[in-house]
Formats: structure tokens, sequence, C-alpha cells
């Protein structure tokens, strides 16, 4: 478990003192009270260049971004614009050289939509995490997407990358819609993680995960990123979390109400998603 993690855990807790709740899940108390510096004003200015890159050219790994980084005049080397890349949970869309095998999880799940396509609403619902400046810093945003509609079911926002954001837009999701038959998400941590894994058996759902570097298996949801990024968060960067909680708030009701969809000829995601009879969830198999 992460020391984030960790130190969430001691924060919720109300059973004896600090130092005790520390002891007690292996944690020192100078790593709960340590505050990281966070990132130089030099990095956040990188790390808003490789988004904006990233988001025009997502098929760009590392060394890619990092020579357009040098085409821009940036002197920079390739192990700096590694760690911010891994910072801000960039991956190039694409297939990708084994190079090395992380850790595995308990139980693995295929990929259930690589022949079929959603058939109503409620048939698949999709999740992912995109990283989001802000002036001074940045958060990661995750989303939950009804596939059929391209409906934004939930979404959260956070300053660390642990699963407990993500619990709660599935939470949100699946307390005010029915919860759908097949849910998607790529293999990040968050989602291959007991936790959330567990949340999703606990629903009835079938688990599907995306091909390990096939960003395009869950495209719906980084489209929406590229909207809410070029629509949004870069026309007028927002000072804190408090501001982009609010500018956001406001861009995905205009996205699920009034923004017309191209791929949903012309409609909005709110006229498919309300229209639709739930009940057709229950007759797909």
């Amino acid at each position: 478990m992460s020391v984030s993690s960790l130190r969430e855990q001691v924060r919720a807790s109300q059973a004896g003192s600090i130092a005790q709740r520390c002891q007690a899940l292996g944690l020192s108390r100078s790593s709960y009270y340590y505050q990281p510096r966070g990132e130089s004003p030099e990095n956040l200015r990188l790390m808003r260049l490789l988004d904006e890159e990233h988001t025009r050219h997502c098929f760009l790994g590392v060394r890619g971004l990092h020579a357009w980084l040098r085409q821009q005049g940036e002197g920079v080397n390739v192990k700096r614009v590694r760690r911010l890349v891994r910072l801000m949970g960039l991956e190039a869309v694409g297939p990708k050289r084994s190079l090395s095998q992380p850790g595995q999880p308990a139980q693995r799940f295929p990929y259930l939509l690589r022949e079929q396509r959603a058939e109503a609403v409620n048939h698949v619902w999709s999740t992912d995490i995109t990283y989001v400046p802000v002036q001074g810093g940045f958060l990661y945003l995750v989303a939950v997407m009804d596939w059929f509609s391209r409906f934004v079911l939930s979404w959260e926002i956070s300053n660390s990358l642990t699963v407990d954001f993500c619990l709660r837009a599935l939470q949100q999701a699946s307390g005010q819609y029915r919860p759908p038959h097949i849910f998607n998400s790529d293999q990040g941590s968050q989602f291959t993680g007991t936790q959330f894994v567990s949340a999703l058996q606990a629903l009835g759902c079938q688990i599907s995960w995306d091909g390990k570097g096939r960003a395009t298996d869950n495209a719906f949801i980084e489209r929406l990123w590229r909207s809410v990024k070029w629509e949004c968060v870069y026309l007028n960067p927002a000072e804190d979390g408090q501001q982009l909680y609010q500018q956001l708030t406001g861009y995905f009701h205009y996205y699920n109400y009034l923004r017309p969809h191209q791929g949903l000829d012309g409609q909005t995601p709110a006229s498919i998603y309300l229209a639709q009879p739930k009940q057709l969830t229950s007759t797909i198999q």
C-alpha cells in the first residue's frame, strides 16, 4: 500500500493517538507529517507543454515528446521528460515492447469489447484518469462514461493518484444510475487493485480491461479528455482546485446537455441517455 494511502487511513481512523495509528499501520510519524515540496514553476510549465502536445499527438512516447520539446528550444534531457510523463500519468497510444513486467494483480480480466459495440445505455461504462494543470500545480481528473450515449455519469478530482477518488466516482455513478453490464478500464493500478475490482463485482458488472499499451481500446473517453482540455481547461486555467471544480461542473453540464455530438448525429449525450429505457441492460448477454 502506498504511503499516501496509509496517511489517509491514519486521518480517517479515530482509534488512539496519531502515533498509535501510525505504529499500527507501520507508517513512521515523519512520513505522516511530511509535506512534499511540489514541482518547480519550470517543471509545471514543461508539464503544461507536454500535456498539450500529448493531447494533440497522443501516439508520442517519452522520446517523441522529448524531441518535440527540443524542437521548441527547451533544453531538457530525456530523463527529466520521462519522470514528468510518469508523474502526469501520460501513456502513448500504441503497442509497446515488453521490456519489463509490472507486478501482476491477483486476478486478470480480458478485453470484452473487441468484437462488440454498446447496444443500449448502461450496457458499457468506462473510466479513465487524466492530468489537469492549474496555476501553480496540477490535479488528476477521473470520469465514468456511458459508451452508448457518451453521457458522463460522474467525475472527481484529486491531488494524488490513490484509488479513493476513483471509488468515489464509481459510487456516485452506480448510486444514481443503473450499473452496467460491462465496465471497461485500462490496466492502471487504481482499476486493477482489489478495492476497485471488488466494488465492480459487488455491482454485478463484467470487468473488461484494455490491452497493454492500447489506449485506443478506451477511445471514447480519450476523446472526452481532448474535448475537456481544449474547450475548458486550456482556455481559462484555474487558479486552484476549487475554481477547477466549478469550471468542470459547468463544462460537464454543457457537454452532457447542450453540446451536439458528431458521433450521435448532432444529438446531445443526455438526449440519448435519458430517453433510453434502462431495462434494456437486463436483456443483453
